[in-house]
Formats: structure tokens, C-alpha cells, sequence
């Protein structure tokens, strides 16, 4: 995990200097959180099949991840608690977009797959936001987009490096 390194400051105006810099550091993540909230709202409400954001995020990581998963490895990687995954899944399952089965080779341990039903689930609620994404591409253009992107990218990775496991949280 690679940190920032610390900067030395010998006087009052560094001090303020410093504070500024916390503010500002502040005031991004501030603007990261609005975004994600305002942006989760628009997502969700074009979500085809009554999908919840969650959900979709859910289908959404076996397609960029990997299409097996247990429980606990989503709800890892969500952060959520396994209670709140399996609540998830159980939803998922319910509209064939996912199956839970028994592990072979264990006797408590669940396996999650995504199914063809939920990779055409998930790519029709991709297709559901393509009126939205026009707009905003309209608003701010690709190449501001491909701009932003590596910054937020790595500050992504750096915040994914930093997370902690939820409260209950196991191997199963």
C-alpha cells in the first residue's frame, strides 16, 4: 500500500498551509460522496427489473471480477455485512440473475454464480442508462471524461487498499 510521505513544516504559516491542504483533501472526498449519492439516485431509478444499485452492483462485479464467488468474498468486497449480502443475493436469486449452491467441498460454504439471465440483466441496465450518460457526455464531453479518469481511478485503488473488513465478515 503505497502512502503519501509527510512534509516537514517549521513554522505557523505551514501550519495554516497544512490546514488548507486538509481542507482541501476534505472538500474533494466531500464532492466524491455528493457524487456518489446523486449518482447512485440517477442509476437507480433507470434500472430495468427492479434492480436496487446494489443489485446491479453485485451482477456488475461477477462480470468484472470473476462469474464465482462465496458470500463472504462479496460481502468482503462490497464491505457490507454477510447479512446484508446474503439479503442481496437472496434478491438476486429470486429473479434467476444469480444461483446460490451448496460447496462440493465444503459442508457449510455457499458458491454464487451469475447466470445468462443476469449477464443479459446487467447488460440491459447498462443499455437503460445510456440516455443518461448521453446527457452527461453531452454536458461535459468524452475528453473531459478521459481526463478525470486515471486521477479518480487512482484514487480508487488507493481507497481499495485502505478498506477494512466489515464487522462479520468470515471465509464463508
Amino acid at each position: 500500500m503505497t502512502r503519501p510521505k509527510s512534509r516537514r513544516r517549521s513554522s505557523a504559516a505551514a501550519g495554516a498551509s497544512a490546514e488548507t491542504e486538509l481542507q482541501l483533501a476534505f472538500a474533494l472526498f466531500n464532492e466524491i460522496n455528493i457524487i456518489a449519492q446523486l449518482s447512485a439516485n440517477l442509476m437507480e431509478r433507470a434500472l430495468p427489473h427492479g434492480l436496487t444499485l446494489s443489485q446491479f452492483s453485485v451482477l456488475n462485479w461477477f462480470i468484472r471480477v470473476d462469474d464465482l464467488a462465496t458470500p463472504g468474498r462479496l460481502s468482503r468486497a462490497f464491505q457490507v455485512t454477510k447479512g446484508a449480502m446474503t439479503n442481496t443475493l437472496a434478491r438476486l436469486a429470486e429473479k434467476k440473475f444469480i444461483t446460490v449452491v451448496a460447496d462440493p467441498d465444503s459442508g457449510r460454504r455457499k458458491l454464487v454464480r451469475i447466470t445468462p439471465v443476469g449477464r443479459q440483466a446487467r447488460a440491459l441496465a447498462i443499455e437503460s442508462l445510456f440516455p443518461e450518460l448521453e446527457r452527461f457526455l453531452t454536458e461535459f464531453g468524452p475528453a473531459a471524461v478521459r481526463t478525470q479518469l486515471p486521477a479518480l481511478r487512482r484514487i480508487r485503488q488507493y481507497l481499495d487498499e485502505l478498506r477494512a473488513e466489515p464487522p462479520d465478515a468470515d471465509a464463508t
